[in-house]
């Protein structure tokens, strides 16, 4: 399965960041225990520190990068889009079954909602900041963007409750 992972960019060594290594760290080993592949940005952040992690255990780790951009060391596969920041998420949205968020700003924002338009269940990341914690605040019955009601949004405060929903999904996935 193709599992997609968004949130914060920017310099791993600050805030807010540096302080969801630990947790990056597991979704990107479970990612690769599951033999799923791992696809992100490519570029730093949060995008680095999973990416580490399912690379070190083995995953395919997948960048769809932006512009012409080199991306982070632990890419098995770039994919340079040519495209600016917000165009080459989408392209990352339709190459995932499952997108996984942490933290993250505007850019984020946008990826949540893109992967919602294009049906694809989002599994939140409580407590890591950002637009994975304030969207919660929008959500219809806990789990809806909209009253379409098109995907679910699932909410995981610990690897444990990331891993029983991604298992969840695994049959619901069309691959």
């Amino acid at each position: 399965m193709n599992i997609g992972v968004i949130g914060y960019s920017g310099d791993k060594n600050l805030e807010p960041v540096k302080s969801l290594k630990n947790i990056c760290f597991e979704i990107g080993k479970l990612i690769a225990e599951n033999g799923d592949t791992l696809l992100t940005g490519g570029r730093d952040g949060i995008m680095d520190f999973v990416c580490e992690s399912a690379y070190k255990n083995n995953a395919n780790v997948v960048g769809i990068l932006p512009w012409d951009e080199e991306g982070n060391k632990y890419l098995n596969t770039t994919i340079k889009t040519g495209l600016d920041f917000s165009m080459r998420s989408f392209v990352l949205l339709k190459s995932v079954d499952i997108v996984i968020s942490v933290g993250g700003q505007v850019g984020t924002a946008l990826e949540i909602l893109g992967a919602y338009a294009y049906k694809k269940p989002i599994i939140l990341m409580r407590g890591t900041g950002g637009w994975t914690d304030t969207v919660t605040k929008t959500l219809i019955e806990d789990k809806y963007l909209d009253n379409r009601k098109m995907v679910e949004l699932y909410q995981a405060y610990n690897i444990e409750e990331l891993s029983q929903h991604i298992n969840n999904l695994r049959g619901d996935v069309n691959l």
